[in-house]
């Protein structure tokens, strides 16, 4: 058992960090980026055609790859700051469901339907706990979490930028009267969220289904790991993307529970949306 949760270890890493940038997106330019996982996800097959094809070394097309999902995401918040910038938080997020439809079909159409062949850029045992190999790939999907909810946690409270953005995200009519430009920060938060994305991605997907469908819908996961602290919560974002992988984990052991797994982020978003909503509920009921 303990074997399986260090192995949903790796996943939830990975949940976690696309549920820190849900959660960063939501807080500061008011999106909740369905295509999240799919622009890294595109930047990812981008990599390794750049090195199947180009025969570019793989730190290059790793590079490479990680641009264009920054690019792409950042496109998507040009047109959501251009077009959009009066919209409600529900129109913004619901556009993002067509970049999410549009880079899945694209991917189709590019790399073909397959699982990508992704060479492994970090992999091995980092070390063993009571007998259990922990592998590198757990190690830095955890760690990448950990330390991109901490320095965004830095950046937003103790710089300058930080402050321009939370002024943004708290009052933007008033923040744009005071002369912050609004537009190349929200596209930067985009394009800063796309890249964190691409790396994390390119460094699971040769341990997890590497086909498009599959990548783009980690977003589910991430999501539930994001509901947990409210789309505002960080750190509760990244304990909740774990817990997820752990489970996950956990349940793969078990012969006759096995199928739950693919099921899980759906009912811990349920879950989730009960337990807030259980005033509203118990009102209702008396």
């Amino acid at each position: 058992m303990l074997q399986g949760a260090i192995a949903g270890l790796a996943a939830g890493g990975l949940y976690a960090v696309l549920g820190v940038c849900l959660t960063l997106m939501s807080r500061l330019v008011r999106v909740v980026n369905f295509a999240q996982a799919a622009t890294g996800m595109f930047g990812a097959f981008t990599a390794v055609w750049l090195v199947q094809q180009l025969d570019l070394p793989i730190w290059l097309g790793s590079v490479l790859g990680v641009l264009v999902a920054g690019l792409l995401a950042a496109a998507i918040g040009w047109i959501a700051a251009t077009w959009l910038s009066e919209a409600s938080t529900t129109t913004r997020s619901a556009m993002t469901v067509g970049p999410l439809l549009l880079l899945i079909s694209l991917s189709f159409i590019l790399f073909g339907n397959k699982p990508q062949p992704f060479t492994p850029i970090i992999a091995g045992p980092a070390f063993s706990l009571g007998g259990v190999v922990i592998s590198q790939v757990t190690v830095a999907t955890v760690a990448m979490a950990v330390v991109t909810a901490v320095a965004v946690r830095i950046v937003l409270r103790r710089t300058r930028v930080g402050t321009q953005l939370r002024a943004l995200s708290e009052r933007p009519t008033t923040a744009e009267l005071l002369g912050i430009r609004s537009r190349p920060l929200s596209i930067s938060v985009w394009f800063v969220t796309g890249i964190i994305s691409a790396i994390a991605i390119i460094i699971v997907a040769p341990s997890q289904s590497s086909d498009a469908t599959g990548l783009s819908m980690l977003i589910v996961p991430a999501a539930a790991a994001a509901l947990l602290g409210g789309f505002r919560r960080l750190d509760l974002a990244v304990i909740g993307g774990l817990v997820l992988g752990i489970l996950g984990g956990l349940v793969a052991q078990i012969d006759e529970v096995a199928l739950v797994r693919n099921f899980l982020p759906f009912l811990f978003i349920v879950a989730l949306l009960l337990w807030t909503q259980r005033k509203e509920v118990w009102d209702a009921a008396r």
